[in-house]
């Protein structure tokens, strides 16, 4: 099995997300994960660095499910600074490119006032098709 993207041409053309995810499997849905280590504590080194963690931190979960990143359907990035992130963006997509590859789920970016750790900057939630056994 494997997801089907979907990006009407009646749409602009998506960058760094899909329009929309078609699949069949059991879904999985992914807590929101922040960009902390694996002592619970927030990564230094600003809006990049904690996205490439997060990421890291959502695709050990979806492993943990039987998944690859390539089974993402779903992403919902809750951002708190929107204008540092938006600057950040190219960088954010090579971590993206480097950790999950080159397809996309359909994602949401939203702007939020602060995440659970005061220090976090993103954070990374989303739903995944896993093919039956």
């Amino acid at each position: 099995m494997t997801l089907e993207r979907i990006d009407p041409p009646e749409l602009a053309r998506p960058s760094g997300f899909a329009h929309a995810v078609a699949g069949t499997g059991r879904t999985v849905f992914l807590a929101g994960q922040t960009g902390t280590d694996a002592d619970g504590r927030v990564v230094p080194g600003g809006v990049v660095a904690q996205f490439e963690q997060a990421l890291a931190n959502l695709l050990v979960a979806l492993r943990a499910a039987g998944g690859g990143p390539e089974l993402l359907a779903q992403l919902t990035i809750y951002i708190v600074d929107m204008d540092d992130y938006r600057a950040h963006a190219r960088d954010i997509g090579a971590v993206w490119r480097r950790l999950a590859g080159r397809e996309y789920p359909a994602t949401a970016g939203i702007g939020v006032a602060r995440l659970w750790d005061a220090e976090a900057l993103v954070e990374l939630q989303g739903a995944a098709l896993i093919p039956a056994a």
